[in-house]
Formats: structure tokens, sequence, C-alpha cells
């Protein structure tokens, strides 16, 4: 079976630029192959505040909103956030959505693809790499940095050179980690079993 990984769209923000980045990185991921990808936009989702009572940890969801939540994150086999950078660090809305789950992160891997003004959201990108490994997500060293200044100088975005191989580079290394993270899963899934 291929596997899945989802393109994490970490901005709800009106007005934002990074559906534009998100559409480029999804034909450039299906180009790249080697999985099937789909995008998840966070927008689309309607997970609001955190408002679950129970602990995530032991699933116990109250919310239709958060059950459809859990199956998107349970059915992928990993994961490329893209994340603007905000103040120093990722939105919150990014935040909230890794919050309102928990397993069903855990023993994937993650690249992410951070954008921004001139630093190109790296401190963004940073700062979620701690929560994902909280989260138990194997996030890869390729990091593709994404300058809005260049990159929308005509308006509509334009790749700047070397994002093309970057972002290659990346998945490769997603499509690698996932594949042996989905060996993990199913070996403690035949434990807990047995």
């Amino acid at each position: 079976m291929a596997l899945r990984i989802g393109i994490i769209l970490g901005s709800t923000r009106p007005g934002r630029r990074g559906d534009r980045i998100a559409a480029w990185l999804l034909d450039t991921a299906r180009a790249h192959g080697g999985a099937d990808y789909e995008l998840v936009d966070l927008a689309d989702r309607g997970l609001g505040n955190l408002d679950e009572a129970g602990n995530p940890n032991l699933r116990q969801y109250a919310h239709p909103h958060t059950h459809d939540w859990s199956r998107v994150v349970d059915g992928l086999d990993g994961f490329v956030f893209l994340v603007p950078e905000y103040n120093h660090s990722y939105p919150g809305a990014l935040k909230n959505a890794l919050d309102y789950v928990y397993r069903e992160w855990n023993d994937k891997a993650a690249g992410i693809v951070s954008y921004g003004g001139w630093a190109a959201g790296v401190r963004a990108a940073e700062a979620l790499r701690l929560v994902l490994a909280e989260l138990q997500v194997a996030t890869v060293r390729a990091q593709p940095a994404v300058p809005l200044i260049p990159s929308f100088a005509t308006g509509g975005f334009v790749a700047g050179e070397g994002l093309d191989a970057s972002v290659r580079d990346m998945l490769g290394q997603v499509i690698a980690w996932a594949g042996a993270l989905r060996g993990v899963r199913e070996a403690k899934a035949a434990t807990a079993a047995a």
C-alpha cells in the first residue's frame, strides 16, 4: 500500500499567501512521486479553539470535528508542514490542531517548509520541531524555506532558484522515514494485539 503524506497548510489567516505555496508544493510532490499526497488545509477543518475536556493521549473525544480530525491524522503516514512565521514562531491555529490529538501523530515522519519575511520562516520551523518531538514525530533534516519578498515580487508565487531541489530532497527524506516508521507502528500494533 502506498504511503500517504499530508501537506498541512498551517495558516488560517485571511489573505494568506500559503495557499499559493501549498498548491505549488502539492504539484511538486505529486511530480516527485513515491507516495500519495493530499493537501490538508486547517482553514477547512473547523477545529476552533481546543474544546475537548478529555485526554487526547487516551483518545477521549466528544466532538465530531475532533473525531474527523483524528481520522485525517491517523490515516496519514507522514506530513509536510507548510508553516508561516508569525512573531518568531508558528501560528496558533497550527498549535491548536496539533494539540487536539496525540497518538495519531506518533511514530510518523515530517518535513517542514517554512515561509516568511527575509528570514523565510526558519524560526517558526525550529519552534515547530520542539512540539513535533513531543508528539513523537520524527522531523527530517532538509528544511526548505521560502522568503516572501522575492517569491511574490510579481504578485503570484514564483519558486526561487533551488527551492524545487530542496523540496525534492526533503520529500525523499520524509518518504524514507515514513516507510520505516510504518514498520514501527505495525510492530507496536502486533505486540499490543499479542
